[in-house]
């Protein structure tokens, strides 16, 4: 199994940063993606940002040009920084890894851009 615990969640205001982490644990043996999606109230879960093993990054179309995200292999965390905020990025968002093909999520973080 594998656990996954996220931090860096809560209300920011609009236009200013925030950055989240998630830490793995458990049975990881080779990591082949780990990544941030996110899921708005009455919307589908979207993709943030996900880094593939070979470094390869995918980035949802909503936050082109606003994050950053690093994946360190070491200490199995992963870590999207999200920059001009804006209130259509409150959602709650979920560290997303997969293992040997298989996904496994976190409990989620909110976060609540406020304006």
């Amino acid at each position: 199994q594998v656990q996954l615990v996220e931090s860096g969640g809560g209300l920011v205001q609009v236009g200013k940063s925030l950055t989240l982490s998630c830490l793995a644990s458990g049975d990881l043996g080779s990591v082949d993606a780990m990544g941030w999606y996110r899921q708005a109230p009455g919307k589908q879960r979207e993709l943030v940002a996900e880094v593939a093993s070979g470094g390869r990054t995918i980035s949802g179309h909503s936050v082109k040009g606003r994050f950053a995200i690093s994946r360190d292999d070491v200490r199995d965390t992963v870590s999207v920084t999200l920059s001009s905020l804006k209130p259509e990025d409150t959602a709650v968002y979920y560290c997303h890894v997969v293992v040997r093909r298989m996904d496994y999520w976190g409990k989620g973080t909110p976060v609540t851009v406020s304006s």
